[in-house]
């Protein structure tokens, strides 16, 4: 019995007890009769009668098969990421313009101005500043598309389905299958899908949902899978097919770090979190229509404008040390230079190279100046003239082709461009996501975990492909 109907006979027999008195005992049981009666008429059907039509119940036919849940499921959530990355591209671009092309200059002249020194508007500005604006012109769009997307399945009662159809996995992983919601909400922002493992009653089961929440890729990983994609992948085949096979390349990944999260769930689960994975009862709410505008003012204060000031507020650091290690000089080389020529021999054992690990160190706070990052270290250690701002201004541009180049003389291969669609999945969670596992844990134990387990992961498969296609001589 559905907590909704316990209130409701409740209620009608506190009514009863009032309007019956002495007799109130058999009142109560030729009313629960009936109301059992009435129960047992909407649900069960007899030989003799025509099977009543219930849209909830024909809908979750549907959803809930064997046959057709896990392609309906698939096809909605592939939805829901295409209309967030379509969506987001027109206004990212528009804040960049607003943001680096417009902002950006004028900040520049009020610092001249103002006379101030080189180094404190390098600091401010190319630095501080531009890192904050590469979060919001990049992170912005795609959390105030998906999270209302995401809210709105959640109101029309479509989620719980998902965790539905998805518990069985999770139970044979060790799990729980409420992580279904969980690593859904990963995929806007990872920060916020260590919150929903809240709705995790169970301790171990809501740490290995917080461990594993990183393999969900994030809407900061999404432009650097996308480029790079389309760049090599999308490039490597007909012009005709380059746009379906870049992206079957990103839905590869995704689905990869699915995969990844069951298996990592079950070695969690039979290692350090020990346990069988509990019972829960699901109850699948009815269907309603959802509120648009609650949802999208809850969706945007409560999730999109609170996770983004935690990213802006982490990328303003990391901006004034990418722009500082770019321009402080030791020994004729910055402290950039230095980064990348001591950590080249290790990046090529894994298929990658020093620039991109160091983007990725410097990026902790934020995914999403990745890519800007590795392009103006290239520019700086390949010493390349006439292109990008200066050194420790980072900057992206609009052709593929003028991205393609400046990798290429950055020594780049396909063997890079795969290897970084797999460290891009397989590295340490953000640092507003580290922070957000610390405060949902309130132990530096499982933060380090968390931390450490996707970066050790990430060595491991990238070191192997390389191995591979070495001794092979795919490179």
């Amino acid at each position: 019995m559905s907590a909704d109907t316990t209130a409701k006979l409740l209620d009608s027999a506190s009514a009863l007890r009032q309007e019956v008195g002495e007799n109130f005992h058999d009142a109560l049981a030729e009313a629960l009769y009936t109301d059992a009666a009435q129960i047992a008429d909407r649900a069960v059907t007899r030989p003799d009668q025509r099977r009543r039509f219930d849209l909830d119940r024909t809908i979750d036919h549907l959803v809930t098969s064997r046959m057709f849940g896990f392609p309906i499921m698939i096809a909605l959530l592939t939805l829901v990421f295409w209309l967030t990355i379509q969506g987001a591209n027109v206004p990212s671009a528009l804040l960049a313009s607003l943001l680096l092309d417009t902002v950006h200059p004028a900040l520049l002249d009020l610092g001249d101005m103002l006379h101030f020194p080189w180094w404190l508007s390098g600091v401010l500005f190319d630095g501080a500043y531009l890192a904050a604006a590469w979060v919001v012109s990049v992170m912005l769009p795609p959390m105030a598309i998906f999270f209302p997307l995401f809210t709105l399945l959640e109101d029309f009662g479509y989620l719980p389905r998902v965790a539905f159809n998805l518990d069985r996995l999770f139970s044979k992983a060790g799990a729980h299958g409420k992580q279904a919601l969980s690593m859904t909400m990963g995929f806007g922002c990872n920060a916020a899908g260590v919150v929903a493992t809240r709705v995790i009653d169970s301790p171990r089961e809501r740490l290995i949902a917080i461990i594993t929440n990183n393999f969900a890729i994030c809407n900061g990983r999404w432009p650097t899978l996308i480029m790079v994609s389309t760049i090599f992948i999308g490039g490597a085949v007909p012009a005709a097919l380059a746009g379906f096979v870049s992206a079957l390349a990103v839905v590869g990944i995704a689905v990869l770090g699915v995969l990844i999260t069951f298996a990592s769930s079950w070695f969690l689960s039979r290692t350090m979190l020990k346990g069988e994975a509990s019972v829960f009862s699901l109850e699948l709410p009815p269907y309603r229509p959802p509120r648009i505008w609650q949802t999208i003012y809850t969706s945007m204060i409560d999730r999109t404008l609170i996770v983004l000031w935690r990213a802006v507020t982490m990328a303003v650091p990391a901006g004034i040390v990418i722009w500082t290690s770019s321009n402080v000089i030791i020994g004729g080389e910055s402290i950039a230079e230095q980064m990348v020529t001591f950590l080249d021999g290790f990046g090529w054992l894994i298929g990658l190279n020093g620039v991109i690990l160091v983007a990725y160190i410097v990026a902790i706070p934020a995914n999403e100046i990745v890519i800007p990052t590795v392009l103006m270290l290239t520019v700086l250690t390949a010493g390349l003239s006439d292109v990008g701002e200066g050194a420790g201004v980072m900057f992206e541009l609009d052709s593929n082709n003028a991205i393609r180049e400046i990798l290429h003389v950055g020594g780049w291969t396909t063997l890079t461009a795969i290897n970084l669609l797999l460290f891009s999945l397989l590295h340490n969670p953000c640092s507003t996501t580290i922070l957000t596992i610390y405060n949902e844990t309130k132990s530096l134990k499982w933060t380090a975990v968390a931390t450490l387990m996707p970066v050790v992961m990430g060595i491991g498969i990238t070191l192997i492909t390389a191995t591979i296609a070495r001794t092979f001589g795919w490179v």
